[in-house]
């Protein structure tokens, strides 16, 4: 799905939380969403999934040769799936009849449901379906897959993750890197995730795009962690200057034998 966002705003009071000009999300684009706290994030994907009303410009959907203005039509909503936080699940009830609940909306039947959440057992690791638990009593990290796990079973062609690496152990955000990695081969669906996670999002995604308050100030490519060293640098600025002598790196020590020769003068 390609997605095209034109004078996109959005202020809360005084404060702008999105001001986007121009930015096109490309068809089968795997793209990692960065920025500090604060940056317009989760607000930008809450306007692109229509959970906010935009001040001013639009987003549109490309589906089929149709082009979608969330805002006004739902037809994107059966090709999405999203994860933003725990407001997406129902949580009184146990994961198994919430994925349930959600192939229903889909038409998809119990053994097509048994078969795509199947799919995703690694992930699980063993501590999602059959704990007779009601989602409200789950870990947050078990909260997170549930929502993730529901977010990819109806096979959308559009994914939006928020912070999806959040409340992870090691294992379970490895293991989440290759789903989304093999999700993206596979299906070649649009992928946008946020994470604070630079190492992460820098493994899996092929560009990334950094917001602070509210615009994009780089869209970078990404190949072999091509964007690393950039990015580094950029929420790097001023390190330097608050760290303490005790802090900063000390100079690398010169080989053995190998003085540093001084520039000869002319007498």
């Amino acid at each position: 799905m390609r997605i095209d966002i034109s004078n996109l705003k959005k202020s809360f009071g005084e404060k702008v939380a999105v001001d986007i000009d121009q930015y096109t999300v490309n068809d089968g684009d795997m793209i990692g969403l960065v920025g500090n706290n604060g940056a317009g994030k989760t607000t930008m994907f809450r306007l692109m999934l229509d959970l906010l009303k935009a001040d001013d410009g639009c987003v549109e959907y490309h589906i089929d040769d149709h082009v979608i203005n969330p805002a006004e039509s739902e037809e994107w909503k059966q090709v999405t799936g999203a994860y933003i936080d725990e407001g997406f699940l129902i949580d009184f009830l146990t994961p198994e009849e919430y994925f349930l609940f959600v192939g229903k909306v889909s038409g998809l039947n119990r053994e097509e449901v048994e078969k795509r959440q199947a799919q995703y057992e690694q992930l699980m690791a063993g501590e999602i379906l059959g704990q007779k638990k009601l989602i409200r009593d789950l870990s947050a990290g078990n909260k997170q897959k549930v929502g993730i796990i529901a977010a990819l079973m109806t096979l959308p062609s559009l994914v939006i993750l928020d912070e999806p690496f959040n409340f992870l152990d090691p294992s379970s955000q490895n293991v989440l890197k290759h789903v989304l990695r093999e999700y993206n081969r596979v299906t070649g669906a649009t992928i946008i995730i946020s994470s604070h996670n630079l190492a992460h999002t820098i493994d899996i995604c092929p560009r990334i795009t950094l917001l602070e308050q509210g615009h994009i100030v780089k869209d970078l490519k990404n190949v072999d962690h091509s964007a690393a060293a950039e990015l580094d640098a950029y929420f790097n600025q001023g390190i330097e200057d608050i760290l303490t002598p005790e802090e900063k790196p000390e100079p690398a020590p010169q080989e053995p034998g190998k003085e540093v020769q001084e520039p000869a003068t002319e007498e």
